[in-house]
């Protein structure tokens, strides 16, 4: 970090959700919608606070509904403000109709998703059913390990949507990074507005310039327009490299599609993305200690997918596990079919284990980590996919 920004920057303990909150605010929102859903809520809340003591300028529109929330947010990009809102599980079901037009209409939109299962049966705890399900909407996907990663990251966020003007949404596991207390890095709101300058919008509603959006489109416009859309998504991987050069210049963090974890010489490598990820870098620890040859492969961007990053990743390793905490019934792990999908044309095809790891919650511990790799180790695995 440069010694001045190091200098502006506070440390501070703070839970997960109020890290997202402080990483709105330093991105100056014109406009915040949002509906509370456990274990979201806390983030509204506290966004609400420093709207009403004056604290952070913007509007909080108060509303009946996520769908509401994500349609008021809608309207605000039409108008040319940068907007936000949060929310989690059923609450990001109820926004998936609105999912699509943001993303159709090339708004720029950060929507932050406290994961959380879907029901039924009910349950508030995290696993990754709702986002992933979300996946072929248009919007980038970004996942976090850390409060830290969170904050960062919808900085980072904001001004990739403005830049590719599509939405982006950042996903932190619910309870396990929400309401968990962590120490922080935060940056001076200089350090942030010389990173992200104030929206300027392409388009917008102008009564004097007039505009529609949302309307009809013939077939080949609708197509062209998709095509479109596709080409700038494949862009993503380039233009986030450079938002992250340039935020690691100001903030001192970078933002890495990618991480790989001892894995030149592995022989088994564990893939996983979210909260999880801290639990398997512990039971790495170990496994090597004890002379087992693992690596750890944290994938941080899940749309676009970094196909090309992954295959580099991979290497000639024989065999890959991939931790799931989401599932498509009758199908598999959803994260494993995005990883094959990804090694599928390679010519040493490496043996990919699918395994739904934890749902709604299930608690995961080093210990299971290493239970896995030794039952990996003698094939028990491969006939089941649920540990």
């Amino acid at each position: 970090m440069p010694k001045d920004a190091a200098d502006r920057s506070t440390r501070e303990m703070l839970l997960g959700s109020d890290a997202v909150a402080h990483g709105v605010k330093l991105c100056r929102p014109d406009v915040i919608a949002a509906y509370p859903i456990t274990p979201q809520t806390h983030i509204v809340e506290t966004l609400s606070t420093m709207v009403d003591s004056g604290e952070l300028d913007s509007q909080y529109v108060k509303v009946e509904s996520e769908m509401s929330a994500i349609a008021a947010c809608y309207g605000a990009a039409a108008s040319g403000c940068r907007a936000f809102t949060a929310t989690s599980s059923h609450g990001l079901a109820l926004m998936h109709e609105m999912l699509h037009w943001v993303a159709g209409s090339r708004f720029p939109l950060v929507l932050v998703n406290a994961n959380r299962a879907l029901g039924a049966p009910w349950n508030i705890w995290a696993d990754q059913s709702d986002s992933l399900s979300q996946r072929d909407t248009g919007w980038v996907q970004i996942y976090c390990e850390t409060a830290q990663e969170a904050l960062d990251n919808i900085i980072l966020a904001t001004w990739l949507t403005e830049k590719i003007m599509l939405p982006v949404m950042v996903n932190i596991d619910g309870f396990i990074l929400s309401h968990t207390m962590e120490q922080l890095s935060l940056p001076a709101h200089e350090d942030v507005d010389a990173f992200l300058p104030p929206y300027d919008p392409p388009y917008l509603l102008d009564p004097d310039n007039p505009h529609s959006f949302g309307a009809a489109a013939t077939p080949d416009n609708f197509y062209q327009l998709r095509k479109s859309l596709a080409k700038t998504m494949r862009t993503v991987p380039r233009t986030l490299d450079q938002g992250s050069e340039l935020l690691a210049r100001h903030v001192g963090r970078r933002f890495v599609p990618l991480e790989c974890v001892q894995t030149e010489d592995a022989e088994i490598i564990l893939v996983i993305t979210g909260a999880l990820t801290g639990t398997v870098r512990e039971a790495l620890v170990s496994l090597r200690r004890d002379g087992h040859k693992i690596g750890l492969i944290k994938l941080s961007l899940i749309r676009p997918f970094p196909q090309a990053d992954l295959v580099k990743a991979v290497g000639t390793c024989p065999r890959i596990i991939v931790l799931n905490r989401a599932v498509s019934y009758g199908a598999g792990g959803t994260l494993t079919q995005e990883v094959r999908s990804a090694l599928y044309h390679l010519p040493h095809k490496p043996q990919v284990i699918d395994l739904i790891l934890s749902l709604g919650g299930k608690e995961v511990f080093p210990e299971t980590i290493e239970d896995i790799v030794a039952k990996n180790e003698d094939l028990s695995l491969v006939d089941s996919n649920w540990f």
